[in-house]
């Protein structure tokens, strides 16, 4: 028996660190570990020890032959990585006692032995910011004082990551064990810029890492974008993970009809979101008002776009492999294009393009589904060009305002909703359909946003760095997506923190690190000074305590607290309540 990495897999890379007979692949020191999806594992080598499988942080790696439904593919996926791959494997002669011949140990990192603590701050404690004060608290004797804008920790594992994936929120269990760590300062619902300036936290640390992430999102530049019922998936995401920005009752569910823009992991994700039966998400930590409007949804279909064909796809072959295996909902793909049939049917067993054999080819009507099913359509090249709205906005052909944001025609006025969407259709040519929808969800990418006091390139939505070291500011420092951009999952950012972390001793080591004027103390009273709602370890506990007891009352993993009031007033309250015993 081997075992096989299944759909959850975060690229850490943590398995491969621990497998004794090096059969996981790529690693971190190939090519081809920043570029792929996920990690295999060679059945050929494998010697069954079970050693990734306790140490991977998402429950991703399984015995194959515990496998089921949809994941019995990723033991083919995973044999399918090794095909006329040379490495011998397990039981071959080779030279040794080995299964393999080990590399020469390598440090990469020399400290001199009198190096002394360091004091460093890290701003944000989604998986970047996490990563880097790991490393630091693993590996040196460092002091981390733990930022974020939020009232609560976590980042985009709390609120970025879908809430039918709960082995993948597990990485976060990881994460919490440093939160209460003797070695580190928490100091939640702290904002830079506003309550303190980069260089007051320049001024009480030795360094300062920005892990802030890239919260915004890119336009499509089209006539009528800005209609009600247009939103960016950034904004449906956090409304479904209950972040505390985002509003509540803010997403209307009444359209049969909603088009995705995008064809990356989270346009699948909003896609399953929006079609998934309600009761499975119960059992989540789904956000408790989307829970309840999804359950009184009329969404019944979701077309998806994607401006290139198939064979370029942006998402991940396990997501795809989990739209396919998910309970009463049909994945189809669109054939309006003579170009994607052609892409299907011509794809290697390798191809992007070949993982859609075998779905149903339709054609996209005006009109939604009819009838009681559920479906998501895979419409690729096709671009949305225009929306057009019921009040007579953002189109040409859009002047009936009796139609209903649903398209029931029911009689009730739109107030200048959206009523459809002009998409490309067919052949590469100027052919345009428009396709009656009362909700688009961009998802075309992120974009960082500027750091008061920190220098930004437009162009590229980063902070200008150096290996992380911040362009002409010694002692600060980026990591994750603010650093390199938004690409990559959660594991991505361990190599990139490992970078930053790196550079940042270097630069210890050289006696490059200004020396602070403040110390953990001052810190601590500017930070309550400037916002008298800070929340610490402690709060943070208590709000993970409050969750966990409101979910449990109705039967689900947690309840969560949805706005920056009640999150605080859990930490504090519970708070108040350990000092009155």
């Amino acid at each position: 028996m081997t075992y096989a990495i299944t759909q959850t897999c975060c690229n850490d890379a943590t398995c491969v660190a621990v497998c004794p007979v090096n059969c996981i692949h790529p690693t971190p020191e190939e090519r081809a570990f920043g570029s792929t999806e996920m990690l295999h594992i060679d059945p050929r080598a494998c010697i069954d020890c079970g050693a990734c499988a306790d140490a991977c942080p998402v429950d991703a790696i399984f015995p194959v032959d515990a496998l089921t439904g949809g994941q019995r593919a990723y033991a083919e996926i995973n044999a399918a990585y090794y095909a006329g791959d040379d490495r011998p494997a397990a039981g071959d002669e080779v030279e040794g006692p080995n299964f393999h011949v080990w590399g020469e140990p390598v440090f990469e990192r020399s400290l001199p032995s009198d190096f002394g603590p360091l004091r460093v701050a890290v701003v944000g404690t989604g998986p970047a910011g996490m990563y880097a004060a790991q490393d630091l608290l693993l590996h040196t004797a460092a002091e981390v004082t733990l930022i974020d804008r939020l009232p609560v920790a976590g980042g985009l594992v709390r609120y970025g990551v879908a809430p039918d994936h709960p082995a993948t929120k597990k990485v976060g269990d990881t994460f919490s064990r440093f939160h209460s760590h003797p070695r580190v300062r928490m100091h939640l619902g702290i904002e830079v810029g506003r309550d303190v300036t980069a260089e007051e936290l320049s001024a009480h640390h030795d360094a300062v890492v920005y892990a802030v992430g890239a919260s915004a999102d890119k336009r499509l530049g089209v006539p009528g974008e800005e209609s009600p019922g247009c939103l960016s998936a950034t904004a449906f995401v956090a409304w479904y993970t209950a972040h505390p920005e985002a509003v509540a009752q803010g997403v209307d569910l009444t359209a049969e009809r909603v088009v995705v823009v995008g064809n990356g992991n989270v346009a699948l994700d909003v896609a399953r979101i929006l079609v998934a039966d309600p009761e499975a998400l119960a059992a989540t930590d789904i956000a408790a008002h989307a829970l309840e409007a999804l359950r009184t949804s009329r969404v019944r279909e979701v077309v998806v776009l994607g401006r290139r064909g198939p064979g370029d796809a942006a998402y991940t072959r396990s997501e795809l492999l989990a739209l396919k295996h998910l309970p009463g909902v049909e994945l189809v793909v669109d054939d309006h294009d003579p170009r994607t049939g052609a892409a299907i049917d011509a794809a290697g067993p390798g191809d992007r393009a070949g993982d859609l054999r075998g779905l149903a080819r339709v054609r996209t009507d005006a009109e939604p589904l009819a009838g009681t099913g559920r479906r998501i359509v895979l419409r690729f090249h096709s671009e949305a060009v225009e929306v057009l709205s019921g009040d007579g906005t953002g189109g040409t052909d859009s002047t009936d305002s009796t139609d209903s944001a649903g398209g029931g025609g029911d009689g009730v006025e739109t107030d200048g909703r959206v009523r459809s969407v002009r998409v490309t259709d067919g052949g590469g040519g100027d052919g345009t359909a428009d396709l009656r929808a009362g909700l688009l969800l961009r998802a075309i990418g992120y974009r960082g946003l500027p750091v008061p006091g920190l220098p930004f390139d437009e162009a590229r939505g980063t902070v200008p760095h150096e290996g992380g070291r911040i362009a002409g500011m010694p002692g600060s420092y980026v990591v994750g997506w603010i650093k390199r951009g938004p690409s990559g999952g959660i594991g991505a950012n361990r190599t990139c923190a490992a970078e930053t972390v790196g550079t940042l001793l270097a630069d210890a080591v050289a006696g490059a690190l200004p020396a602070p004027k403040g110390d953990a103390k001052a810190f601590r009273r500017l930070a309550r000074q400037r916002n008298r709602r800070v929340v610490d370890a402690r709060g943070l506990a208590a709000i993970e305590r409050a969750e966990r007891e409101r979910g449990q009352a109705t039967g689900r993993p947690r309840v969560k607290l949805a706005t920056v009031e009640e999150l605080v007033a859990t930490a504090r309250s519970r708070r108040l309540l350990r000092l009155a015993r």
